[in-house]
C-alpha cells in the first residue's frame, strides 16, 4: 500500500515555546512514525516576509532556531522530509501558475489572509504594509500544499476552513486543464491541549507569557513562579481549589504522573500546600520533562554544519517529489519546453 503524503509548515518567527511543543510538534512525531504516511515538514521563510520583509536581520537565525526546537523535539530526518521553503524554487512557480487562475475575490476571503490583516491592524500598521505578496498568502500557501500532491494538512477544527482555497483551486485547475492530476487535499484533524501562557491568557511570544523549549532550567523556574494560580487563596494553609487554578495545575494534568496530580489536588485542597511550593515542584517536574530536549537541542546548536546538511539534504529530497509534480503541471498548461 502506498503511502499518503502529509505537508505542515511553520513561519520561522524564532524559538518556539511549549505550546507548540504540545500543540504541533508531539503531534508530528506521531505522524512520522506511522508508517502509512509521507511527512513533509517545511520552515516557511516566504511565508514570513509576507509581514516582516523589513525585518530579515533575524530571518536566518530564526530559521535555525525553529529547526533546533524540531529536531529537539524529535522530528527526524531519516523519518521526514525537513525542507525550506525558499530551496524549493519549483514552489515559487506552481505559485505562478496557481495565481493565474485564482479568481481575485477567492484571496481577499480567504481566512487566512482576513487573520493575517486583522493582526497588522490592531498593530497600526498601514496600508502600504499589505504588499502583493501578503494579498497571494492563500495562494502560495496552497503551491506549498500542491508542490507535493499532499493528501492530508494536520489542522485543529478551528484551522479547517483554512485549507478550502487550495481545495477549490485545485479543483479549478483540473477543470480548466481537463485532469486530475492535483489532490484535493483533506484535513487531518488533531486534538491540539490548550496549554495558557502563565498569565492565563493565549501563550505567545508576543504576549510575554511563555515558556520557551530552549529556555535554561533557571529561566523556566523564574517564569513558573510568576504563574497564576488560584486568585481566591491568600495565604498557604487556605483550602485551595485546583479546579479555579487558572495555569498551575492545568500544567500538572498534562506534565505531571497520574499519583503526582491526586498528591497535589489532594494536598491543595487540604492546604498542606501553598502556591509558592506547588509552582517550584512543578518547576522541577518540567525541567526534568524537558532535560532530555534541551540536551539534544544543544548538540545540534554546538554542530551547525550538521544542521545545515539536515536541511539542505532534505530540501533537495523535497524537490525531488515537487519537480515531479511541477512537470506534470508545465505539461498539463502546455508551456513550451
Amino acid at each position: 500500500m502506498s503511502k499518503k503524503s502529509i505537508l505542515s509548515l511553520m513561519r520561522p518567527t524564532g524559538k518556539l515555546h511549549l505550546g507548540h511543543y504540545l500543540g504541533v510538534l508531539t503531534n508530528w512525531v506521531k505522524l512520522q512514525d506511522d508508517e502509512t504516511f509521507n511527512c513533509f515538514y517545511g520552515i516557511a521563510d516566504w511565508h514570513a516576509l509576507t509581514t516582516k520583509f523589513d525585518e530579515t536581520d533575524s530571518l536566518k537565525q530564526n530559521t535555525k532556531d525553529v529547526l533546533l526546537d524540531w529536531l529537539a523535539t524529535g522530528i527526524d530526518p531519516d523519518k521526514s522530509t525537513i525542507y525550506l521553503q525558499s530551496l524549493i524554487p519549483e514552489t515559487a512557480k506552481l505559485h505562478i501558475y496557481l495565481s493565474m487562475i485564482t479568481p481575485m475575490n477567492w484571496a481577499e476571503r480567504d481566512p487566512t489572509l482576513k487573520d493575517m490583516v486583522k493582526i497588522m491592524k490592531e498593530k497600526g500598521n498601514g496600508e502600504e504594509t499589505f504588499s502583493y505578496g501578503l494579498i497571494g498568502y492563500p495562494i502560495l500557501m496552497s503551491a506549498d500544499i500542491l508542490t507535493f500532491n499532499a493528501e492530508y494538512v494536520p489542522v485543529g477544527i478551528d484551522q479547517v476552513a483554512h485549507i478550502e482555497i487550495t481545495r477549490d483551486i485545485a479543483r479549478r485547475f483540473n477543470n480548466i486543464y481537463k485532469t486530475d492530476l492535483l489532490i484535493e487535499p483533506k484535513p487531518k484533524l488533531t486534538e491540539i491541549p490548550l496549554l495558557k501562557g502563565l498569565d492565563g491568557n493565549k501563550m505567545g511570544k508576543s504576549f510575554h507569557n511563555d515558556i520557551k523549549i530552549s529556555d535554561t532550567e533557571e529561566v523556566t523556574a523564574k517564569k513558573i513562579m510568576t504563574a497564576i494560580t488560584d486568585r481566591s487563596r491568600l495565604r498557604k494553609t487556605d483550602l485551595g481549589h485546583p479546579d479555579e487554578c487558572e495555569v498551575v495545575f492545568p500544567y500538572w494534568k498534562i506534565f505531571g504522573s497520574s499519583e503526582e496530580i491526586k498528591e497535589i489536588e489532594d494536598n491543595c485542597k487540604k492546604g498542606l500546600i501553598g502556591c509558592a511550593d506547588c509552582k517550584r515542584k512543578l518547576a522541577c517536574k518540567l525541567n526534568q520533562k524537558m532535560a532530555p530536549i534541551r540536551e539534544k537541542r544543544k548538540y545540534y546548536e554546538n554542530n551547525p554544519d550538521k544542521l545545515k546538511e539536515i536541511l539542505i539534504e532534505g530540501s533537495n529530497k523535497a524537490r525531488i517529489k515537487a519537480k515531479e509534480v511541477l512537470d506534470k503541471v508545465e505539461e498539463k498548461v502546455m508551456v513550451f519546453r
